[in-house]
């Protein structure tokens, strides 16, 4: 087996490795994209909108599922595979970028996982706001080879133009919903509606000729809407569609609590993660409860919850009641780094740092970043840390034991301190509140570089989860970008679920 991250930096990517093949799969030219662009942060405001004047998602949703069981859609919105008692399946979070990041998971997806059966795709298939023509170089191109239906559930950001573009291509074509009658004037409703964002006149025109690439019988896939479930093999496959802002509507909250009672063990796929960097978060049903209360309910025979929209992997045993429920964050499939070394030392839901883990690894990210930061030439040589000199810091200001040893002695500064501080670098709960400096949201998220990279290694994964009638082993494997990850994609994280 490959050597992983945790075995050596060149299982990490580093070291000058020999790059991947992966931009030969990509087209001559592709949009850099930038979350920094006023352009694509003015296009990406539903989100916004949603939040100051309502947010009409369960709405807009509500009248999706109609026009799909109006066209003949399942009532329970299963979908009944013949998959056998054995099979494989792939996970892939956050893909639809269209750039590096994207296309450089690719050959090892191929590789490590072109003999399964079915791929999911956990939240914002596509970025920056769902376009339908932008569905050819950030889907239909990127897996065109692999040979299996793709299914999918929504993220925000494929909600930025009401979710039209998502259920032409996953949902048989569906057509586009009519209008609705103007809101009353004055109010905040009509207010939004002058502000929303809406897909051009002329988008979609290239759907078609996309659609071509993934033409092959065995490559196609229906499904019943936003929200499905998929009953495979031993195993029944919950997808969840928490829209704009991370929640789900009363008819899609009752809709789960009725398909969560058949007696199958399942695995929840959502588009909001449950736990993630440390915290616990339950996302809530319109009218009462949560998903996680579903979730733990061991009438459900839930054994994990597997959640996008954060672009690395994260993992939390959370023991409730006496059985281990695996909690998964999977959004690392192609769009920009979310950073790890930001997440502080976990303590939650009963899981400790020793249970916890994370891809890339926090060292990893803080000198992934440093690089990024450290890019102009008057920065370099204050931002740029090494590999062990971040493993170092981290290790420190979180009080762990490193993940992966360093192969020389990284003495720890007061350089290297004030670049991880500034970076956003986690520290212990019990340390650091008086001079914690409020650095990860405006360095790590709201000015991180994001796509703005495009050399290797980018610490992509995909998850593949082979399931028997006794167990689910899932794997998380790692893309880099570079020629030996591509080769044989290393397993970061291994851990087998007992179905019970």
């Amino acid at each position: 087996m490959a050597d992983s991250s945790r075995d050596t930096p060149e299982g990490a990517g580093w070291g000058g490795a020999e790059r991947g093949t992966y931009r030969a799969l990509m087209p001559p030219r592709t949009e850099k994209l930038s979350w920094l662009s006023p352009r694509t942060l003015w296009a990406a405001r539903n989100g916004v909108l949603a939040s100051w004047f309502g947010d009409p998602t369960g709405a807009t949703r509500s009248r999706w599922v109609a026009q799909r069981a109006a066209a003949g859609a399942p009532a329970d919105k299963v979908i009944r595979r013949t998959d056998p008692e054995e099979f494989s399946f792939l996970v892939i979070g956050d893909t639809g970028e269209g750039d590096d990041p994207q296309y450089a998971v690719v050959p090892g997806l191929l590789r490590a996982g072109g003999d399964t059966r079915f791929a999911v795709i956990a939240s914002d298939v596509i970025y920056p706001v769902g376009s339908a023509d932008d569905y050819g170089t950030k889907f239909f191109r990127p897996y065109r080879d692999y040979p299996a239906p793709v299914y999918a559930i929504p993220g925000n950001h494929d909600w930025y133009e009401d979710l039209g573009a998502f259920m032409r291509v996953f949902c048989d074509d569906a057509p586009p919903l009519p209008p609705e009658p103007a809101p009353r004037p004055l109010s905040r409703a009509r207010l939004r509606s002058l502000l929303w964002h809406r897909p051009g006149p002329d988008d979609g025109q290239r759907l078609d000729e996309a659609r071509a690439l993934r033409g092959a019988p065995g490559q196609q896939a229906v499904q019943p809407g936003p929200y499905w479930a998929i009953d495979a093999g031993p195993l029944r496959i919950v997808g969840i569609d928490t829209g704009l802002l991370g929640t789900l509507d009363a008819e899609q909250g009752a809709w789960l609590r009725e398909v969560s009672r058949d007696p199958r063990p399942k695995i929840l796929v959502t588009g909001s993660p449950l736990y993630v960097d440390g915290a616990h978060h339950p996302c809530e049903i319109e009218g009462g409860g949560t998903v996680d209360d579903i979730v733990r309910d061991p009438a459900h025979r839930y054994v994990a919850a597997i959640g996008g929209d954060i672009h690395n992997y994260q993992r939390y045993p959370v023991d409730v009641d006496g059985r281990t429920i695996q909690y998964v964050v999977a959004g690392g499939g192609g769009a920009f780094m979310h950073a790890t070394h930001t997440i502080p030392r976990v303590s939650v839901g009963g899981v400790g740092e020793e249970d916890f883990r994370c891809y890339p690894l926090r060292g990893d990210s803080l000198a992934f970043y440093s690089r990024l930061y450290g890019r102009r030439r008057r920065l370099r040589r204050f931002f740029t840390l090494t590999e062990d000199e971040a493993t170092a810091v981290v290790t420190e200001r979180l009080g762990i034991r490193p993940a992966r040893s360093p192969r020389a002695s990284a003495p720890v500064t007061l350089r290297t301190r004030l670049v991880a501080g500034l970076l956003g670098t986690g520290r212990r709960p019990d340390r650091g509140k008086r001079f914690r400096l409020p650095v990860r949201k405006i360095y790590t998220q709201l000015f991180s570089p994001s796509s703005a990279t495009y050399s290797p290694p980018f610490f992509k994964c995909f998850l593949r989860l082979d399931v028997t009638p006794e167990a689910v082993r899932l794997r998380c494997h790692a893309a880099t970008g570079n020629l030996a990850q591509e080769l044989d994609p290393p397993v970061e994280d291994e851990v087998v679920i007992p179905l019970g």
